[in-house]
């Protein structure tokens, strides 16, 4: 005679805490968004900010140890800017490839109307660009940026733009906000400061050192180019950049990551259904 299965359905849903969490997140979201939307536009700059601080450090990082391999050199690069994205997640700051994973998953349990998210996703990105280019702008007035650096910048943007194909960034966007939203999900699931910080900070350092797309970084290396070498922007491709970073940043973290793990987490009427 075999073991009796004494599992429920419930028992399936390995990271239902984690879920709630998600779903309550999204909820507070709409309602900072709602009722005091010029504090949550200084938290989505503040997220550009960090952002944008960090990739002048990883230009720094990567410039000032040039003797060493490129593989070396690389891995110094993701590692250093590792840490922007460990800063927004500890200071709640607000980034928009982050709420990719949350707003979906808020859509799927229906807690946050459609029509607020695609709202709350304009408005954060535009607060994540405003921070960058408030970051550049006072970074202008110092000697920080070296023509090294300036010209390291160049390169990068230059293959994000003429010399990436909207497929190619399509994709790689895609795999860019994969790894940052499993790197947050996993870390949602400790509670100490370094378990939480090694996990974000692995999903960053897997999308920097392989190339990937992310529209928040690469629209802030955009704003340093308007203030550092603003000639050597082709605008259309920019535009092309942009448009299909932001596509495959929220397949990646919204549909591969919010969706599928709403999903794996219980019925979509669930939340409603707890609270009759």
């Amino acid at each position: 005679m075999g073991m009796k299965n004494l599992k429920t359905l419930e028992d399936t849903y390995a990271s239902r805490q984690t879920m709630d969490a998600v779903v309550g997140s999204s909820q507070m979201k709409a309602v900072m968004l709602e009722k005091t939307p010029v504090r949550y536009f200084f938290k989505s700059m503040m997220s550009g900010f960090l952002l944008s601080i960090v990739a002048v450090f990883m230009l720094a990082m990567k410039t000032q140890h040039t003797g060493l391999n490129e593989g070396t050199i690389n891995f110094i690069g993701a590692v250093s800017f590792s840490l922007a994205l460990v800063l927004i997640v500890l200071t709640q700051s607000e980034l928009l490839t982050s709420n990719f994973m949350y707003m979906t998953a808020g859509a799927y349990y229906k807690s946050v109307p459609i029509g607020k998210i695609i709202w709350l996703f304009i408005f954060c990105f535009i607060g994540n660009i405003a921070g960058g280019f408030v970051l550049f702008g006072l970074m202008k007035f110092t000697h920080v940026m070296t023509p090294e650096m300036i010209k390291a910048l160049t390169g990068i943007v230059e293959k994000k733009t003429t010399l990436g194909t909207w497929e190619g960034i399509l994709v790689k966007g895609l795999f860019a906000n994969f790894f940052i939203n499993i790197g947050i999900y996993v870390s949602m699931q400790f509670k100490d400061g370094l378990s939480k910080t090694f996990f974000v900070a692995c999903g960053v350092v897997v999308f920097v050192f392989m190339g990937y797309e992310h529209v928040v970084y690469n629209a802030n290396l955009f704003s340093g180019m308007m203030f550092y070498n603003i000639g050597a922007l082709a605008w259309l491709d920019v535009l092309k950049n942009i448009v299909f970073a932001f596509i495959g940043n929220y397949i990646g973290g919204g549909i591969f990551i919010g969706l599928l793990f709403a999903f794996f987490n219980g019925k979509r009427n669930r939340y409603i259904e707890e609270q009759k």
